[in-house]
C-alpha cells in the first residue's frame, strides 16, 4: 500500500535530518576548535576564474542547524495551518527559497555571495508578505521592500569600496586593517545595512507591517532568518565596532529601539504585532550587547531567542485559527480552559521571553544584564537596558492576562479547542527546546563560566525590575485603565507610545509627502503649464497657424500672381518714367 507524500512532509524530514547533522557538526567544531575554508572554482576562462568561497566554522554550522531545525518544524506546522490553501505548494516553495537565501548568507565570507543571500531574503520576504493578496498586504510588502533597499544599497557601496583592498573576502584583512579610513567607511556601510535588515531606529516601521504575511512565515522570519541577518552580519564584522564611535552610535540606537518597542507593545492590541514588537525589543538587546564588544553573547541570545520566538508565533497562529482570524486580544480570554495544550506552550514561550530562571531566555538574558552591570557604561544606556527588561515582562504578562485568564469575551457559543495534532506536535517539539535549549547551548558555547562579581543591589536589579514589570503588566490588563488612556486627556500620549513614536507615519507619509507635493507642482506648472505652451502643444499651434497661412496663399494663388504682376508693372512704369 502506497501513501502519497506531501511536499510539507518531505521538506520537514529533509530539513530536520540536515539540521541535526549541522548542529552536531557545529558542536564538534566548537570542542575541537576547527574552521574549514572551502573554495569552489565555479568557472575558469583562460587566466580568469570565478571562485565561490564557503566558511564552515562552529558559528555558521550551529546557526545553520538552528535555522533548518526551526524551518522544518514551521513547514510541518504549515501542513495543517495552510491546509485549506490551494496554493500551498507555492507557499512551501517560497519558504524553501527563503531558507536557501539565509544559508547563502550564513556560510559566505565574501561580500558578493553575502549580497546574493541578502537580496534573496529581501525579494522572497516581499513575496511572502504579499502572499494574501489584498491592499493592506501590498502596502506592507512595499514598505518592507523599500526599507530594506536602503541596506542593499549600503551593501553594494561597501562592495564597490572594497576594491581598495583587492578582494571581497573580508575575513582575510578585517583584523589587520581595522584602523584605516577605508575600513571605517566599510564599517559605516555594513552597520547601515544591518540596521535596516534588523529594523533598528529609524528603520523600525517595516517589522510590524510585515505581520501581513501568514503566521508560519512570521514564525520563521521573526525568529531565525530575516531580522537576525543584520545581527549575524555585524557579528562577522564586530572587529570594526569595538571601542569606536561607531559602536557607541549603535549602542545608543539599539538601546532606544529596545525601549521604544517595549513601550509600544504595552499599548498594542493586535496579537501578532505585540509579538513582532517583542522581537524588535530583543533585536535591540542583541545589537546593543554586540556594540559593547560581546559578539559571542549576542550570538547566544540570537539562538535562544529563535527557539522561544518561533514557538510564540506558532501558538499565536493556533489561537488566531480558533478565533476565526481575529487577532484582537480584547476578544480573547479564558483560553486556558478551552485550549490547554496551546496555552501551556504559549505561557512557556512567554516565560522564556521574560527570562524566567532555567528556561532558554534566562541563560542568555541574565548573562547579558550581568555583563552590562560589570561594564564601564554610561547611566543612560544602563537605564535603557533595565527599563526595557521590565517592559518585556510587562507586555508579556499583559498579553497572558488578556488572552488566558478571565471569561471568554466573544460569543459563548463559539466552539474552541486545541488545533490538530500536526500543529501541536510542532509546538511541543519547540517547547522542549525552549526549556532545555538555553542550558544546552550555555554548556557548549561557554565551557568555562564567566566570573561575575557584583554587589547585591546590582545582582538583584534584574529580578526587581522584572517583578515591577509584572505588576505593571497586571495593572495594564485592566479595562478601566485602557478606557482612561483613550480619553482626550491622554489620547496623544497613548497614540504616540502605541504607534512606535509615530515612526510608521514618518517612514511612509513623512518620506513621500515632500516629493509628492513637488511632483504635483511640477505637473501643474510644467507638464500642464509651460511645457504645453513651449512643447508639443506650442509647436502644434505654430505649425497649424503657419500651414493655414500657406494654405491661404495656395488657395488664392491666381489672384496673388495677378496682383504681384500688376505691382511689378507699376514699379517698372514708374522707373521708366524717371
Amino acid at each position: 500500500m502506497f501513501y502519497s507524500l506531501s511536499i510539507c512532509w518531505v521538506s520537514f524530514v529533509s530539513l530536520f535530518i540536515i539540521a541535526l547533522t549541522m548542529v552536531v557538526s557545529g558542536f564538534y567544531f566548537v570542542m575541537h576548535d576547527l574552521v574549514y575554508f572551502i573554495e569552489w572554482e565555479v568557472l575558469t576562462l583562460n587566466s580568469g576564474g570565478v571562485v565561490m568561497t564557503f566558511l564552515l566554522d562552529w558559528m555558521s554550522l550551529v546557526f545553520m542547524g538552528f535555522v533548518l531545525f526551526i524551518s522544518s518544524l514551521v513547514i510541518y506546522y504549515s501542513e495543517e495551518y495552510m491546509g485549506g490553501d490551494i496554493n500551498i505548494n507555492r507557499f512551501i516553495g517560497l519558504v524553501l527559497m527563503f531558507v536557501l537565501s539565509m544559508m547563502f548568507l550564513i556560510i559566505s565570507p565574501n561580500l558578493i555571495s553575502i549580497l546574493l543571500g541578502w537580496d534573496g531574503l529581501g525579494l522572497v520576504s516581499y513575496l511572502l508578505v504579499i502572499y494574501y493578496q489584498n491592499v493592506k498586504s501590498y502596502n506592507a510588502g512595499m514598505l518592507t521592500a523599500l526599507s530594506n533597499r536602503i541596506g542593499d544599497v549600503a551593501l553594494l557601496l561597501a562592495i564597490a569600496w572594497m576594491l581598495n583592498f583587492g578582494s571581497w573576502n573580508y575575513i582575510f584583512y578585517l583584523e589587520c586593517s581595522k584602523g584605516s579610513m577605508e575600513m571605517s567607511l566599510i564599517g559605516v556601510l555594513v552597520m547601515l545595512a544591518a540596521m535596516t535588515k534588523s529594523a533598528q531606529i529609524p528603520f523600525s516601521s517595516w517589522l510590524p507591517a510585515a505581520m501581513a504575511a501568514p503566521t508560519p512565515v512570521s514564525a520563521l522570519v521573526h525568529s531565525s532568518t530575516l531580522v537576525t541577518a543584520g545581527v549575524y552580519l555585524l557579528i562577522r564584522f564586530n572587529v570594526l565596532l569595538v571601542d569606536t564611535s561607531l559602536g557607541s552610535f549603535l549602542l545608543l540606537f539599539a538601546g532606544l529601539t529596545m525601549f521604544m518597542a517595549g513601550l509600544g507593545a504595552n499599548f498594542e492590541f493586535d496579537l501578532k504585532k505585540i509579538i513582532a514588537l517583542s522581537t524588535l525589543s530583543q533585536l535591540g538587546l542583541m545589537m546593543s550587547i554586540l556594540a559593547m564588544g560581546f559578539p559571542k553573547l549576542a550570538f547566544f541570545h540570537l539562538l535562544t531567542h529563535a527557539l522561544f520566538k518561533a514557538l510564540l508565533f506558532m501558538c499565536a497562529g493556533a489561537i488566531i485559527h480558533n478565533m476565526k482570524d481575529s487577532q484582537d486580544i480584547r476578544f480573547m480570554g479564558g483560553l486556558v480552559n478551552q485550549m490547554p495544550l496551546t496555552s501551556s506552550c504559549f505561557n512557556l514561550s512567554n516565560l522564556a521571553l521574560c527570562g524566567t530562571p532555567f528556561l532558554a531566555g534566562f541563560y542568555s538574558k541574565d548573562l547579558i544584564l550581568e555583563i552590562v552591570s560589570l561594564s564601564y557604561l554610561n547611566l543612560f544606556s544602563f537605564m535603557l537596558y533595565f527599563v526595557s527588561t521590565g517592559l518585556t515582562v510587562c507586555y508579556s504578562l499583559r498579553l497572558v492576562y488578556y488572552s488566558m485568564s478571565g471569561d471568554f469575551n466573544v460569543s459563548s457559543l463559539h466552539p474552541l479547542s486545541d488545533e490538530g495534532w500536526v500543529m501541536l506536535r510542532g509546538m511541543m517539539s519547540l517547547s522542549f527546546m525552549a526549556v532545555v535549549g538555553g542550558s544546552l547551548l550555555s554548556w557548549v558555547l561557554f565551557p568555562i563560566p564567566s566570573m561575575i562579581c557584583l554587589p547585591l543591589i546590582l545582582k538583584t536589579l534584574a529580578l526587581s525590575v522584572s517583578l515591577l514589570g509584572g505588576w505593571l503588566g497586571y495593572e495594564l490588563a485592566k479595562f478601566a485603565l485602557n478606557y482612561e488612556l483613550q480619553t482626550l486627556r491622554l489620547h496623544l500620549l497613548s497614540s504616540f507610545m502605541g504607534s512606535m513614536w509615530f515612526m510608521p507615519f514618518i517612514s511612509t507619509y513623512g518620506v513621500s509627502s515632500a516629493p509628492l507635493h513637488v511632483g504635483i507642482y511640477v505637473h501643474k506648472s510644467f507638464d500642464q503649464g509651460w511645457s504645453e505652451y513651449l512643447g508639443a502643444q506650442g509647436l502644434y499651434s505654430l505649425f497649424t497657424t503657419s500651414s493655414s497661412i500657406v494654405q491661404n496663399w495656395q488657395n488664392n494663388d491666381l489672384k496673388t500672381y495677378l496682383i504681384s504682376f500688376m505691382i511689378w508693372v507699376i514699379i517698372l512704369l514708374i522707373l521708366m518714367a524717371f
